[in-house]
């Protein structure tokens, strides 16, 4: 059995500067990895359709949104770094909450480069038309009317709020109909 030997002054400053620099490191890690989650998800908050978007928040949103590419790329190489310095220094569960976080910041990474928009708001494939008489529409229901010679088309808001965009073909032109 082996008896621990006394610590000496210069082994407890070690000890401390090793704190530090720990923690410096976890300060810089936990930075990067909020800059980088916070590039993608404060647009992503920010820029909902059919909610009030004031406009100095969506001036933040649309900055930080044209900045994410290269942004959530730097951070997250950065997270990277640090993760790779504190991996060998730390438990099991600080492990866990690297490797989780590293996830996260991917994610952010990965999609600041998608234009998930496209998603919510994709152009109607096939449009459906009946006419006037059959149509189930309220009587107040907004439309946007297109009439080439003596073909006409009526697009509800209501559902063009949702696609923003729809292709066809009125009076033998071809017509983009957006909102």
């Amino acid at each position: 059995m082996s008896v621990p030997s006394p610590s000496t002054p210069q082994d407890q400053r070690t000890q401390e500067t090793d704190r530090r620099t720990s923690r410096w490191i976890w300060a810089a890690f936990t930075a990067c990895a909020s800059a980088a989650v916070g590039l993608f998800f404060i647009p992503a908050f920010i820029i909902r359709p059919f909610r009030y978007q004031a406009p100095h928040a969506l001036l933040l949103a649309m900055a930080l949104r044209q900045r994410a590419p290269l942004g959530t790329l730097i951070a997250g190489l950065a997270c990277l770094v640090f993760a790779f310095v504190l991996w060998r220094t730390i438990g099991l569960w600080r492990k866990a909450l690297l490797a989780i976080t590293l996830l996260a910041v991917t994610f952010s990474a990965v999609m600041a480069r998608l234009n998930y928009f496209e998603w919510m708001f994709h152009p109607v494939a096939g449009a459906q038309f009946v006419a006037q008489a059959e149509s189930k529409l309220d009587p107040k229901e907004m439309v946007m009317a297109v009439r080439f010679d003596s073909d006409a088309r009526a697009y509800p808001i209501s559902q063009m709020a949702y696609h923003h965009v729809l292709n066809d073909v009125v009076g033998g032109v071809p017509v983009a109909v957006t909102y």
